[in-house]
């Protein structure tokens, strides 16, 4: 059984039907049907290996389907993704932000100033100069969202952004994760219920590939399910 979200208003932003996705042999989505609207907050939750980073990374461009028909009406450009474990290149706390600019079309000089405005909303300012590989994981994300806000985008992916952080910087993330979404769409993968509960507005359960349940989030999480995610959300899921 799969549970439907009530209509939302509006083209979708990414629209999905039927999508299959492999790896070689292996089919990481199967049937996926699934339509994304501005402004939602989409919390993307199952097991490990049940699709929820490849749905991510298919929505972001990065990966080919294998069939279905996949539509997005979002400007490359006009999305940011932020992986659970951020690229930092070997340079400056501000040239990794400034970098991100820069391709975008942003001259040098402009690109490194409005790195320092990212930063220092993120409260890394004081940090621009140092090497960003010796951040700690709290700030590396922290750095990893002011590059996503410099780009000022229209959607906003994230693949587990808090998962290895320890309680503190979870919670300072998450904040600022809460700021980011305001005024623009947020999918997020999280097997943190507690954050799916504070920051999503729709909760979508994928177990080995499939999409199980589609809901508002009060209803995900007050309403009936089926047993498969009802078990996930008891803990009790094997």
């Amino acid at each position: 059984m799969t549970l439907q979200p009530a209509a939302t208003a509006g083209p979708p932003l990414f629209s999905l039907r039927g999508i299959v996705l492999r790896f070689g042999k292996v089919q990481a989505l199967t049937g996926v049907d699934l339509e994304i609207r501005a402004g939602e907050r989409v919390a993307l939750i199952g097991a490990n290996g049940s699709g929820k980073s490849s749905l991510l990374r298919l929505l972001h461009g990065l990966l080919p389907h294998a069939g279905g028909a996949f539509e997005s009406h979002v400007p490359p450009m006009s999305q940011a993704m932020l992986f659970q474990r951020p690229h930092m290149l070997r340079a400056s706390v501000r040239n990794n932000v400034a970098l991100a600019l820069w391709l975008k079309g942003s001259r040098w000089r402009d690109a490194q100033r409005e790195a320092i405005v990212a930063l220092d909303r993120v409260g890394l300012a004081e940090l621009a100069g140092r090497n960003a590989r010796t951040l700690s994981g709290g700030q590396q994300q922290r750095m990893a969202l002011a590059r996503a806000w410099a780009l000022h985008p229209e959607v906003l992916l994230l693949d587990e952004p808090t998962a290895s952080l320890d309680p503190t910087a979870k919670r300072d993330v998450e904040a600022l994760i809460a700021d980011a979404a305001q005024g623009r769409t947020l999918v997020f993968a999280s097997h943190n219920l507690g954050q799916v509960k504070r920051l999503a507005s729709r909760v979508v359960y994928l177990e080995h590939g499939r999409k199980v349940a589609d809901l508002p989030v009060h209803d995900f999480f007050h309403g009936p399910l089926p047993e498969e995610a009802r078990l996930f959300v008891k803990g009790e899921l094997v």
